[in-house]
């Protein structure tokens, strides 16, 4: 028999809502599997600052309405540092830099590089909640980060461009607000987690968006509307109820991991939506990446 020590430790290796968690997660990465692409379709009309705030004050005004109407509590003054904290990350740092990043790579090689976001949430839970991990695990953490940076070496143009630059950058801020998000969602309910860190921002990101609205409105197509419409209401709001839900349920660590099937989504919306071709190198090298990082989970 198991004794109480051990029984502990079980629970927290596996949680008891974790396939709930993978489930609401998977949710959550269907919406954000399409934010590149859509975020390279709106490039030619809008300006990266533009679209990286204006998805964010219009999925805050619809945050308004929603806690309004749900006659939400305020957050305590100790999760309002968390919310900002999670904001740097999801709201400003994730956001802008990947915008900026679509302006000189593709949305192909955007998603491979975004392959070591889930790896870089895995290592934020850590820092945040005090786990500790095996050294095998890091190693495979470091042959992982190691492939990626090979492949954007050799990949198109035989360098590495500054939109993978930005993208490198935006890594560790979107883990910090992935990792604060989840953690966060274990205190309140997750749909609210984003709704009160996109109204924290709004005296920030309302201003510049009318600051960055495009000069001629009507020279802008009619696409890059309706992708603004999607990355506000999926990338930025509804993607996370359910990233956050299930980040919550089944362990922030262990459940950002399922976000490793983002870049293979990534990849066919690219050639769907953009014309991208999707060549065996980069699902060569999404599957890699994919296999280093399990077998530092395992470990």
């Amino acid at each position: 028999m198991l004794n109480n020590n051990a029984l502990s430790q079980t629970r927290q290796v596996n949680p008891p809502h974790e396939h709930t968690g993978y489930l609401w997660a998977g949710l959550g990465i269907l919406c954000f599997c399409l934010t590149l692409p859509v975020t390279k379709i709106m490039l030619p009309d809008f300006s990266p600052m533009f679209i990286a705030l204006g998805r964010s004050a219009i999925a805050g005004i619809i945050a308004v309405l929603l806690l309004w109407r749900a006659k939400a509590p305020l957050p305590s003054l100790k999760q309002v540092v968390w919310l900002i904290s999670s904001s740097i990350g999801i709201v400003f740092g994730f956001p802008i830099l990947s915008a900026l990043a679509m302006q000189s790579t593709s949305a192909t090689h955007g998603g491979i590089i975004a392959a070591l976001l889930p790896l870089s949430t895995a290592i934020a839970a850590t820092l945040i909640t005090r786990e500790k991990q095996s050294q095998r695990f890091w190693l495979y953490a470091f042959l992982a980060s190691s492939l990626v940076l090979v492949f954007s070496l050799t990949a198109a143009t035989g360098a590495i461009n500054q939109g993978d630059l930005w993208l490198v950058l935006s890594l560790p801020l979107g883990a910090l607000g992935y990792a604060t998000g989840g953690y966060l969602s274990k205190q309140m309910p997750a749909w609210q987690v984003i709704c009160w860190t996109l109204i924290l921002c709004l005296p920030i990101t309302l201003p510049y968006t009318v600051v960055y609205w495009p000069t001629t409105v009507s020279d802008v197509a009619t696409n890059s509307w309706f992708g603004l419409i999607y990355v506000a209401l999926f990338s930025q709001l509804l993607g996370f109820f359910f990233w956050n839900k299930g980040l919550a349920l089944g362990g922030i660590a262990k459940v950002s991991q399922l976000q490793l099937l983002q870049p293979f989504g990534t990849l066919i919306a690219a050639s769907w939506l953009l014309g991208e071709v999707f060549e065996a190198h980069n699902l060569m090298a999404c599957a890699a990446v994919v296999v280093l990082v399990y077998l530092g989970k395992r470990a």
